[in-house]
C-alpha cells in the first residue's frame, strides 16, 4: 500500500485503488470524503475543492490507517468514532449500533405526531440517538432512555453532553418485567423502541462488517421467539404507557405482521397500524392506547 504523494488527489486515488472490489465507487467516494472531512476539518461538500492541497505526515498516517481499516471491512463510523443522525453528531463504538437512516425516519414520525406529548421513554437506547434527537428537537420533551448495557449507557450519556441535552438514563432489562417496572419510574405519553429484531438464522445475510464489529446484543433475538422484545415492551405498556399515549416500534419487515397481531391482541390499543419506510418496506408500527 503506497501513496504517490502527499497531495489529496493522490490520497483519493489510493482509496479507490485499495478499496476497489470491496466497495462500489460511490461508497469509496463517500468514505474518502468523510475521512478527509473528519481528519482535516474540511466541510464534506468542499473536499473536492482541496484536491491539490498537501497534507503533513501525521495527517497522511491517519488517513492511510483509516483506509487500511476499511480494507479489513471495519465500519467507517467506528474508525472515526462518529456517526451523524438527524442532523446531530454521535460518538459510536463497539458497544453501540451505528445509527441507521431507517431509524431517522422513525424519529421523524414521532416528532411529527407527538408535538403535544410531554414524557417519552426510549427502550434499548444504545448510542442514545433516538432519545437525544427527541430531546434536541423539542426542549419541552422530558425523555428517559434505558438499556441493559452499562457501556452503551455511558456512550449515550456522553452523547447527551455532546449535544447539550438533559435526559434521564436507567440501566434495566426490559425482558424482566418486574425489574423494569421497579427501575423505570413513572409512566409516559410515548414509548419508542428499536429493539433487537434479527433472528439468529438470518446472521448469514448480514454484511461481514456488521457481523464482525457491531454488538450482537443489540442485533439478535436469541431463541425461538423472534418477536420477544416486541411482546415484552407491549406488555409493559399496560403500566408504563399513559391512556391516550402512543407506542412506536422499528420493525423487521419479516416479522412486522406478527408484531401487529400481538399488539392488537393485547387489547390495550384503540388504533394500530404498520408504516412503510422510504424504500417501501414495512418498517414501523404506531399504536394509540385506549
Amino acid at each position: 500500500m503506497r501513496v504517490a504523494s502527499n497531495q489529496l488527489k493522490h490520497m483519493s486515488d489510493f482509496y479507490h485503488r485499495e478499496l476497489s472490489g470491496i466497495y462500489n465507487e460511490g461508497e469509496i467516494n463517500a468514505m474518502y470524503q468523510n475521512a478527509i472531512s473528519h481528519y482535516l476539518h474540511i466541510p464534506y461538500a468542499e473536499v473536492h475543492k482541496h484536491a491539490n492541497d498537501k497534507i503533513n505526515q501525521s495527517e497522511l498516517i491517519l488517513i492511510y490507517d483509516c483506509c487500511k481499516k476499511l480494507r479489513e471491512q471495519q465500519p467507517l463510523q467506528y474508525i472515526l468514532g462518529e456517526a451523524f443522525f438527524y442532523g446531530l453528531s454521535f460518538n459510536v463504538n463497539a458497544h453501540v449500533l451505528i445509527p441507521r437512516p431507517e431509524t431517522e425516519e422513525l424519529v421523524d414520525i414521532v416528532v411529527k405526531n407527538c408535538t403535544g406529548k410531554k414524557t417519552f421513554l426510549d427502550i434499548g437506547t444504545g448510542s442514545g440517538c433516538i432519545a437525544i434527537s427527541l430531546a434536541k428537537y423539542n426542549k419541552q420533551f422530558r425523555v428517559t432512555a434505558c438499556d441493559v448495557s452499562d457501556q452503551a449507557l455511558q456512550t449515550a450519556a456522553l452523547n447527551a453532553q455532546k449535544n447539550k441535552v438533559e435526559l434521564k438514563f436507567t440501566e434495566t432489562n426490559v425482558l424482566n418485567k418486574t425489574e423494569f417496572e421497579t427501575q423505570v419510574n413513572g409512566s409516559f405519553d410515548v414509548i419508542v423502541s428499536n429493539p433487537p429484531y434479527i433472528k439468529e438464522e438470518e446472521a448469514t445475510q448480514l454484511l461481514p462488517n456488521v457481523m464482525a464489529h457491531e454488538p450482537h446484543l443489540a442485533l439478535f433475538v436469541k431463541g425461538s421467539d423472534d418477536i420477544l422484545f416486541y411482546r415484552k415492551i407491549t406488555d409493559i405498556c399496560s403500566t408504563k404507557l399513559n391512556s391516550g399515549g402512543s407506542l412506536y416500534f422499528e420493525l423487521n419487515p419479516l416479522t412486522a405482521q406478527k408484531v401487529l397481531e400481538y399488539v392488537e391482541a393485547s387489547g390495550q390499543f384503540k388504533t394500530c397500524e404498520l408504516l412503510k419506510d422510504l424504500s417501501g418496506k414495512t418498517r414501523f408500527l404506531q399504536a394509540t392506547k385506549h
